[in-house]
């Protein structure tokens, strides 16, 4: 809420309450464009950009706002930031744009965008609206860049299109197809959750030592 640190705003949005890792939001562009990790970089740069303004501008106006038309007034201001983010890939990365394709305006779409507007945005003061959605966009380009690592290095033996691995690797064809993506992100998921829990545990126990 509004007294919430800035710390306490990252590990959320990174860690305890990740978008992809905990509430399981955002991931068809996570599984559509997790083939090459500089992809994933740039998809992760452009909702980090959208999520954290579009915060920042809903917050601002949430006072002015009449709530009935609230949730119209968000698309329309995110919206208006992925038009900007298509813009700029379009002018100066060309290339990438088409690689891209329909996911960057697609991005107007992502529940993790509308979400942390609804859910945090729109309750806060303008200054932690942003770092929520900075958070949160970095915690979304963390699991797009772990799965992009594992598909572009087992598929083609590259890293951000470096070359790693020698003429000796065979290629995973799988791993850039679609279905891989699925099967890495479950295994993410159900490494992250095991994590949680035994933090979990852990912290309970110290807490029953402290209060004997």
């Amino acid at each position: 809420m509004a007294g919430d640190s800035p710390k306490k705003i990252f590990k959320m949005g990174l860690w305890e309450d990740n978008p992809v890792l905990v509430q399981i939001i955002g991931i068809c562009s996570a599984l559509a464009v997790t083939n090459l990790m500089l992809n994933s970089l740039i998809m992760g740069v452009g909702l980090i950009f959208v999520t954290a303004l579009s915060s920042f501008t809903v917050s601002l106006i949430r006072t002015f706002t009449p709530k009935h038309i609230r949730m119209m007034v968000q698309v329309l201001i995110i919206a208006a930031y992925v038009i900007i983010v298509d813009i700029f890939l379009k002018a100066y990365m060309p290339e990438m744009s088409k690689a891209l394709g329909p996911y960057v305006g697609l991005i107007i779409t992502n529940c993790i965008i509308m979400g942390r507007a609804e859910a945090y945005a729109q309750k806060n003061p303008p200054i932690p609206s942003f770092l929520d959605g900075v958070a949160s966009g970095l915690g979304y380009t963390l699991v797009l860049l772990i799965i992009a690592f594992f598909r572009e290095l087992l598929g083609f033996g590259t890293i951000f299109g470096i070359q790693v691995l020698g003429d000796w690797w065979t290629p995973w064809t799988i791993m850039i197809m679609p279905p891989a993506a699925f099967f890495i992100l479950a295994v993410i998921i159900w490494v992250a959750k095991n994590v949680r829990e035994k933090e979990k545990r852990e912290d309970k126990k110290k807490g029953q030592v402290v209060s004997q």
